[in-house]
């Protein structure tokens, strides 16, 4: 007999899913048998993660799983972390002497040691955290924490359900498997209403009566980053790329009906000619000399290598805006080349005003303006050349209906995980703790992946809330999309940014409390 069918939305206790690798399940636990008719006909239909969570079909072809994933009972208490100059981890030597001032100082303090997980690019050592007390209820951690701050410490009230330890946590999951050959709709990236400005998942769904939608790619929060809602990498929306790519992030490519995602680094090329001149374009709709999550060409600092919630800065620049922006260019120092559909100069103007329907303006600061000046004449030609090229240097062509979706890192790469926090910039030279609070610590997720028998994985995990739903680390992700059978699979945008919805409703929970407002979308047509 099928298991009762449930409400959609809700959950399902499942601490028994074979998810030991991750390090959610105790040992020796089994899960227990699924007996839905359809999937007993197919024994590679369901893959065993998703046994004992309730499932619902949505349409012919696409399942949705729901359900919880807990570690053992009891194991988590809330703590309080001490920082040194600001920072979760530290050097061990650094952190021993802090573990020793606070003992002086009359705190029982422990020090932890924190390494890279295997599946990662790194391995050994990343640092150590400094903790003082364990406790039932973060009334009494903040009390602790209040008290270390009287005798001059910098502590944070933690729990340790987040940090990722094995046989600890807990996660709410919202699995999604459809199966291009059997359902007949597709799966389409979208900015919403224009490139810039940040709309809700759900709006966006239900806008497109869309089956499915979830969160797509990183976007700029804040106006000081760059232009808000705009990708910070590269996105492309039917056959137009709207946003350069982050040297080198992996992103997913989605042709046609968008079922087969391919996932792919990728670069982009972008140079203006005038004649025989040519410049380099450094970037599609963003504020010049800001270079959002890094990884831009030529002249950035710090580096011109990725790094994640990290603005960088190029003095000398040029950016093209499209006409899909949607609101006026961003105002500034230099000037801009109004080009119209036919790629004539229009005029040169200061920065900041309407992008013609159907043409484009490049906006230049420093030597990308006197380019301009010199070049973007009046009744002039200019001619942009776009090209995207995969990590072998071959180009990546777009059709008419093509999407690509930015995200990172990389979890999955032959079946194997595979997450490279150097070259996706989740390792910051310098900083030990932003790659430990960022990735290896449990936050909310949003995946996505496609197993061997070609079916798409579309999975969000609740986060940031603790006793209730911690998250995943990525190398947990990464365990998870594999367990699913995942061969290729990445992470979206998460965080607070992680909604899914069903018929244009939410059915996560959010971890700001509320549906945040994000840069794009991929929505499941009907």
């Amino acid at each position: 007999m099928a298991p009762a069918r449930r409400p959609l939305g809700t959950t399902v206790k499942a601490s028994v899913i074979a998810l030991a690798a991750a390090g959610f399940i105790a040992p020796g636990v089994v899960a227990a048998p699924f007996t839905d008719t359809a999937a007993a006909a197919s024994p590679a239909a369901v893959p065993p993660p998703l046994a004992a969570l309730q499932h619902d079909r949505l349409a012919s072809g696409v399942d949705l799983y729901q359900g919880t994933i807990a570690g053992r009972p009891g194991a988590d208490h809330w703590t309080v972390t001490v920082r040194a100059n600001g920072a979760q981890l530290a050097a061990e030597q650094d952190a021993q002497a802090l573990a020793e001032r606070l003992r002086g100082a009359g705190f029982g303090a422990r020090t932890e040691r924190v390494d890279w997980p295997s599946g990662a690019d790194r391995s050994g050592l990343i640092g150590v955290r400094v903790r003082v007390g364990e406790f039932g209820a973060r009334a009494d951690a903040d009390a602790q924490r209040q008290a270390l701050a009287a005798a001059g410490f910098d502590g944070v009230s933690e729990w340790t359900g987040a940090d990722g330890a094995p046989g600890t946590g807990t996660a709410r999951v919202k699995v999604a498997l459809v199966d291009p050959k059997r359902y007949g709709g597709a799966l389409k990236a979208t900015y919403g209403t224009a490139v810039a400005g940040r709309e809700k998942v759900s709006d966006m769904a239900a806008g497109e009566d869309a089956l499915l939608g979830i969160n797509a790619g990183f976007f700029v929060m804040e106006g000081k980053d760059g232009v808000p809602g705009a990708s910070a990498g590269i996105a492309a929306y039917d056959g137009e790329l709207q946003s350069a790519a982050t040297g080198g992030r992996v992103a997913a490519v989605l042709r046609g009906d968008g079922l087969r995602p391919e996932f792919k680094k990728l670069s982009t090329v972008l140079r203006v000619r005038s004649g025989k001149a040519s410049a380099v374009v450094d970037g599609v709709n963003r504020v010049p000399g800001l270079v959002r999550n890094c990884g831009g060409v030529g002249g950035d600092a710090p580096t011109q290598r990725p790094q994640h919630d990290v603005t960088c800065t190029d003095p000398d620049e040029i950016v093209e805006f499209t006409d899909e922006l949607g609101t006026a260019t961003p105002a500034g120092a230099g000037l801009e080349a109004v080009i119209d559909a036919n790629g004539r100069v229009r005029e040169l103007r200061p920065r900041g005003g309407d992008v013609p329907e159907g043409g484009s303006v490049l906006a230049g600061i420093g030597d990308g303006a006197s380019w301009l000046r010199t070049h973007a004449r009046p009744g002039g030609v200019l001619t942009v050349q776009r090209q995207i090229k995969d990590e072998r240097g071959r180009t990546v062509e777009l059709g008419p209906h093509d999407d690509i979706v930015n995200g990172g890192p990389e979890l999955v790469r032959d079946g194997k995980v595979a997450v490279n926090y150097g070259s996706d910039g989740i390792e910051r030279v310098g900083d030990r703790s932003f790659a430990y609070t960022w990735g290896l610590k449990r936050n909310p997720r949003a995946l996505l992946g496609i197993d061997r028998q070609g079916r798409m994985i579309v999975v969000a995990v609740d986060g940031r809330q603790p006793g209730s739903s911690d998250g995943f680390g990525l190398n947990e992700a990464a365990e998870l999309m594999k367990s699913l059978g995942a061969v290729r699979a990445m992470a979206l945008d998460g965080g607070g940014s992680v909604a899914m919805t069903v018929n244009g409703k939410v059915i996560n929970s959010p971890s700001d409390g509320t549906e945040r407002a994000v840069g794009d979308a991929l929505l499941l047509s009907r």
